[in-house]
């Protein structure tokens, strides 16, 4: 699977990608760390997780 991003979404990663590099020391690559991001987000949204019961 690709994802093609607008590019203040792109420069928006770039940019989370080096505060977890000054946070946590270790240097990552924005396509590295969406998949987490991803989950995540599909993780803490309720009405999706409801939804996706009933399919």
């Amino acid at each position: 699977m690709s994802v093609a991003v607008e590019p203040a979404l792109a420069e928006a990663l770039n940019d989370y990608a080096e505060i977890y590099r000054q946070t946590y020391g270790e240097e990552q690559k924005p396509e590295a760390l969406i998949p987490a991001m991803l989950e995540q987000f599909l993780n803490s949204d309720t009405g999706f997780k409801r939804a996706r019961k009933l399919l």
